[in-house]
Parts: C-alpha cells; sequence; structure tokens
C-alpha cells in the first residue's frame, strides 16, 4: 500500500540562516541537518521536495553584476542555476541519509502571465541583508527596489502567481516509481508563453505558492512549509505578537501577515486546504513530524 503523498516547502533561510555568509560549505552543513529532518519524515510520507532559493539567487545576481564585461544574466536563468546548486546539495545528503532509497532533482518551468499585478509591486527578498545606508547606495548604483525585512533592508523583485508546472507529468511519473523528488527549486523557473513557443521571465517565483500549486495538482494529502520562523504569528514582531496553533482557513483570512515572509505561506497554505482538504502545516525545520502531528508550529485543517 503507497505511503500518503507529502510536499515540503522548504525555505530558503532554513538552508542559510538569517545573517549568515553565504558560502558553500556553511550551506552543505545546514543542508545536512535539513536531510536528517527530511529522511525522517520519508519513514511515513512519499516525499516530494520544493526548495526557496532567496539567499543564493540574490547572491548570484550579485556576483552576475560585478563583472562589467558581461551582461548580467537575467533571474531566469539565476533560478536555474539555483536549481542545479541547491538540489545538487539536497540530492546528495538526502541519499547519503537514505542510501536505499531513490532521489533525483528535475529542472522544473513555471508559467506565469506578464500582466501579474506583481510586476508593478515587487515584495519578494532576495539576496542578503543591509544597513538602510547600503541598500540606498545599491538602490542609486543598481537601480534595484529596497524594501525593510525585519529591522534591515533587502532587495525585492517581482513574484507572479505560479499558474502551470509545465514538468507535472514528469514528476507524477517519478513519484509513482517512489523517488523523492526534489522539484519547482526557487518556486520553478519563471517562464511564459509567446508566438515563438516558451521564454524567460525577470522574476521569481514564491516557492510557497509553487508547492501548494504542486500538491493541489498532485492531490497530495499534506503540505508541510519549513522556515526560519516556528510558528505563525499574529502580530508579528510587536509586543502583543503571539503563535497561531491549530487554525483554519477561514480565521486566517481575517487576518494580516507581511507580504513579502509569512504572508505568501498563508495563503499557500489556505489555498491547498481549500482545493484538497488536506492537513497544512508552517513551522521549524527540527518540528517537522510535530507540525504534522499538531503538537508544535502552525497547523491548518479544513472546517
Amino acid at each position: 500500500m503507497n505511503k500518503p503523498v507529502l510536499v515540503v516547502a522548504l525555505g530558503g533561510n532554513a538552508l542559510l540562516r538569517r545573517g549568515e555568509p553565504l558560502e558553500a560549505e556553511l550551506q552543505r552543513k545546514n543542508i545536512c541537518v535539513a536531510a536528517k529532518t527530511l529522511a525522517a519524515l520519508c519513514q511515513k510520507w512519499r516525499v516530494v521536495l520544493v526548495h526557496g532559493n532567496g539567499p543564493q539567487v540574490g547572491l548570484l545576481a550579485l556576483q552576475n553584476s560585478a563583472c562589467p564585461a558581461v551582461a548580467p544574466y537575467p533571474l531566469d536563468i539565476l533560478v536555474a542555476q539555483t536549481q542545479g546548486m541547491i538540489g545538487y546539495l539536497l540530492q546528495q545528503a538526502l541519499k547519503n541519509c537514505l542510501p536505499e532509497s531513490r532521489v533525483c532533482t528535475l529542472l522544473t518551468q513555471v508559467e506565469v502571465s506578464l500582466l501579474d499585478p506583481a510586476f508593478d509591486n515587487p515584495t519578494k527578498y532576495i539576496g542578503p541583508v543591509y544597513t538602510q545606508a547600503q541598500s540606498e547606495n545599491l538602490a542609486a548604483e543598481k537601480g534595484w527596489v529596497m524594501k525593510a525585512d525585519g529591522q534591515h533592508f533587502r532587495r525585492v523583485v517581482a513574484s507572479p502567481q505560479p499558474q502551470r508546472i509545465l514538468e507535472i507529468d514528469a514528476i507524477r511519473t517519478l513519484l509513482d516509481q517512489h523517488y523523492l523528488v526534489i522539484c519547482n527549486g526557487g518556486g520553478g523557473v519563471p517562464v511564459h508563453q509567446t508566438n515563438d513557443g516558451l521564454e524567460g521571465v525577470e522574476a521569481v517565483i514564491d516557492k510557497d505558492l509553487s508547492a501548494a500549486l504542486l500538491a493541489r495538482q498532485l492531490q497530495a494529502d499534506a503540505l508541510l512549509i519549513l522556515t526560519d520562523a516556528d510558528a505563525v504569528y499574529l502580530g508579528w514582531d510587536t509586543p502583543e505578537q503571539r503563535p497561531l496553533h491549530l487554525i483554519t482557513p477561514r480565521d486566517l483570512a481575517a487576518m494580516t501577515f507581511d507580504a513579502g515572509s509569512m504572508g505568501p505561506k498563508v495563503n499557500a497554505a489556505c489555498q491547498f486546504v481549500d482545493a484538497c482538504h488536506g492537513l497544512a502545516g508552517i513551522g521549524a525545520l527540527e518540528d517537522g513530524e510535530a507540525i504534522l502531528a499538531g503538537l508544535k508550529g502552525t497547523c491548518i485543517r479544513a472546517e
């Protein structure tokens, strides 16, 4: 009998903690820790893994702009690069934890619309954190849009809604063959359809919304969003903040969350629960199993 299907969305900030240097060896160590949690989940679930890439794609953009002899690569190509880089590290670490399991990484394209209002209001954080003075200099020098992220500032880019996962049939086939599939990395490579075929788009898709779309298309049993916060908080970063534990999409719809961080996670989880009547969890990486059991983090269930 097949195990139930679980889509896990692993945040880029869970792979590289806030404020840590963007170094390969540090990411490798963090990914080895993440792999142990994911391997434990595989005992009860058939896992499909989606990962974030905010810090990593921002670093690639910085490295690209530092070479004046070559025009900077567009964001869609940088997202594809992070799919290979992070996918490789995850695939290797998971295979080491689960030597008898099949693990693979699939380069994934996700269709978006150029008419999406997100292009008029960038909200997706990428890259490292800066002081206000540094962010003002970068905005003037590179033309980047910078916004506050807690007490710091980060670059933001357009984050259009994911509409269609182009490789969904391949993901289903691999899942049916009992592969642990790593896909939709960084939310997927953003593309749109032209008269001449597919073309990349200068954007970064939110990986949580992409994971929710994937979970709906797979008719998954559960969606787990792992991040650097231990739960969803009402009134975050205020004296009145409080964690939300067991809750429904209807209750969450009456609340407001940051559009650049927790907002998409809550929206993604609610979209999945409303569509599939499954279970959605949001919380810290190390609490993965406990979140799904309703013991830690935020557990979202249908009414």
